[in-house]
């Protein structure tokens, strides 16, 4: 059973863009069938969605997550200041710059303009429940946010910087991304 992490609001699933896209053409079409998967309609009522979303995963205890860490240190598209005390497993959250300029230097949009603004994101406390964790991390442009994240304080300025609690969580980096950390505790 697959819990989709984050979606924009409003972009249709057809966009080059759309998570829910991403993992239909990646993942659920060149796999086996799942018993049941719950991808985020982006394009539904935001609270409509998280409302499905929340009572959907509810019965659940959750296994693996699957993340990354954003160049501006966010956890999902939980961007900082990271909302560390909600216990809704699904949230509407605003995407700031950083974020938005992220998405489109990878090139998914024209124009920041065309970057969505907000997005439904599975909560940092949601993300924090599952059993395991798997960060992964490409390319230079994270190294400061992975160094910020690891050797920082744990600070909803770094969202991401919450993984350095969690009991069972492997990191696999690009050597690029991992560039800026402190290799004297190797």
């Amino acid at each position: 059973i697959m819990f989709h992490l984050d979606e924009y609001i409003g972009l249709p699933a057809t966009h080059p863009a759309s998570f829910k896209k991403y993992i239909q053409e990646r993942y659920l079409d060149q796999l086996p069938p799942l018993k049941a998967y719950y991808l985020i309609n982006g394009e539904n009522d935001p609270q409509l969605e998280i409302n499905r979303l929340n009572e959907s995963i509810a019965p659940f205890e959750i296994d693996l997550a699957m993340v990354g860490i954003g160049e501006n240190g966010h956890l999902a598209f939980n961007d900082p200041p990271a909302d560390f005390n909600t216990e809704a497993p699904y949230l509407l959250v605003n995407l700031d710059e950083g974020c938005r300029r992220q998405q489109l230097g990878e090139g998914w949009f024209d124009s920041l303009e065309e970057v969505p603004s907000q997005a439904i994101s599975m909560s940092v406390h949601q993300i924090l429940k599952s059993r395991n964790l798997i960060c992964t991390v490409p390319d230079q442009r994270k190294a400061a946010a992975v160094k910020d994240c690891l050797e920082g304080p744990i600070s909803n300025l770094h969202p991401a910087s919450v993984l350095q609690d969690h009991p069972s969580t492997v990191f696999f980096f690009a050597q690029e991304a991992s560039s800026l950390l402190n290799r004297s505790s190797e």
